[in-house]
C-alpha cells in the first residue's frame, strides 16, 4: 500500500512501516484507498469554492464600469482526515496568484455584472501514511471561473450622474458562478490543481446599508457534475473510477464600515455543509463537510483608479479538509468606459 499511495501522492521518504497484522498488502489497499482518495479530493475541491469570503459582492456600480484585480494569496495549515484513516500530520502550503476581470452592464433595466477569474496555484502537500512520509509539489493553472450577477431589487441601472445622487438602502441580487474543468489534471494522480468536472453555484445575496455600515448576506449551493476519471489508469487502480459529490450549501455574512470614500474594513464569516462523496456509485457518509471560517478584509484607495485590498482568514470549525490560514494581497485598477 505504501508504494501505491506514494506513487499517487508524489515522492516519498520511508519511515518505520508497520503492516496491520493478519492483512496482506492487497487487503490494505481495499481498506484504505477509497477513503484516502475522497479526502484528497476535499483538499483540492474546497480551496476556491465553498470557502470563499467576499464582502460587498452585490454592491452595484454604474454600467460600463470595469475593474481588473490581481491577487496573491498564501495559505498554510493542517489537513483533517477521517480519524479511522492511517494518515497523520498532513499539511498543505500553497500560493495562488490570480487575475479577475469585472464588467458592469444594463440588463433589462437592472444593474448587472460579469466576471472572469483565472487562477494559478503552486503548492506543497505532505503527510504520514502508515508511518511513511509522503509529499508532493504541484504548480499549474486552476479551474477557470465565470460569474454573472444581476440586481433584483433596490438598484436599477443608472447613469453616472444618477448614480452620484443615489443612496443605497437594501439591495437584493442573484448570481450564477460557473467553474469550468480547465485546470491542470492528471487522472493517475491523487492531488490535482483542477477538479475535472463542472461546478455551478446559484446564489441569492442581500446588502443593507445604514449610514456608514453595510451588512451583506449570501446563500447559495454548489452543484457538481461527475468526475469520469478519478485516480485511474495507474498501478493502484488500472481501471476507471468515477467520483460524484452531493450539493454543498454555503452561506456568508459580512459586516463592513466605510471610513471614507473607497476606504472600508469588513468582518467576514461563512459556513458550508454537505458534499458527501460518491465513489463508483457508493456514497461515503464519512465524507460529510461541516466547516466554517472567519476573517477580516480591508480596501484602501491608493490612486484615483487604483486600490489595495488586504484580507486574512482562518478556520473556526473544520470537520473535513483544510484548516488553513490564508493571507491575500490584491491590487485593483478600475475605470468607467464609454456608454457607446
Amino acid at each position: 500500500m505504501q508504494k501505491a499511495i506514494a506513487r499517487g501522492i508524489g515522492k516519498k521518504e520511508r519511515r518505520h512501516a508497520s503492516p496491520i497484522p493478519g492483512q496482506t498488502g492487497g487487503e490494505k489497499v481495499r481498506l484504505y484507498a477509497p477513503e484516502l482518495c475522497m479526502v484528497v479530493l476535499l483538499i483540492s475541491a474546497g480551496l476556491c469554492h465553498a470557502q470563499s469570503l467576499t464582502p460587498r459582492a452585490y454592491v452595484i456600480t454604474p454600467p460600463h464600469f470595469n475593474a481588473i484585480t490581481m491577487t496573491y494569496s498564501f495559505s498554510e495549515g493542517a489537513t483533517l482526515f477521517n480519524p479511522a484513516l492511517p494518515v497523520t500530520d498532513a499539511r498543505s502550503k500553497f500560493s495562488a496568484p490570480d487575475i479577475n476581470f469585472v464588467h458592469t452592464l444594463n440588463f433589462f433595466g437592472r444593474s448587472a455584472n460579469i466576471a472572469v477569474l483565472l487562477p494559478y496555484v503552486v503548492g506543497d502537500f505532505s503527510g504520514n501514511v502508515l508511518g511513511n512520509f509522503a509529499s508532493t509539489h504541484r504548480s499549474g493553472m486552476g479551474d477557470l471561473a465565470f460569474r454573472f450577477s444581476v440586481n433584483l431589487k433596490g438598484g436599477r441601472a443608472m447613469s453616472l450622474q444618477e448614480f452620484r445622487l443615489w443612496h443605497q438602502k437594501t439591495l437584493v441580487g442573484a448570481s450564477l458562478l460557473v467553474s469550468a474543468p480547465t485546470g491542470q489534471y492528471e487522472s493517475s494522480q491523487l492531488i490535482n490543481l483542477g477538479n475535472n468536472r463542472w461546478g455551478f453555484k446559484p446564489e441569492l445575496g442581500v446588502s443593507t446599508r445604514r449610514r456608514n455600515w453595510v451588512l451583506d448576506w449570501y446563500g447559495g449551493v454548489w452543484l457538481y457534475t461527475t468526475n469520469p476519471e478519478f485516480y485511474s489508469h495507474n498501478n493502484y487502480y488500472p481501471g476507471i473510477n468515477t467520483l460524484s459529490q452531493n450539493p454543498i450549501g454555503a452561506t456568508e455574512l459580512h459586516l463592513s464600515y466605510d471610513v471614507k470614500l473607497r476606504l472600508w474594513v469588513s468582518y467576514d464569516l461563512n459556513y458550508w455543509y454537505g458534499g458527501r462523496l460518491i465513489l463508483n456509485g457508493i456514497e461515503r457518509p464519512e465524507s460529510l463537510i461541516s466547516d466554517s471560517r472567519s476573517g477580516v478584509t480591508g480596501s484602501f484607495p491608493v490612486t484615483r483608479h487604483g486600490s489595495l485590498k488586504l484580507s486574512y482568514s482562518d478556520g473556526i470549525y473544520i470537520r473535513r479538509g483544510g484548516n488553513y490560514r490564508t493571507l491575500s494581497v490584491g491590487w485593483q485598477y478600475s475605470w468607467l468606459g464609454s456608454p457607446n
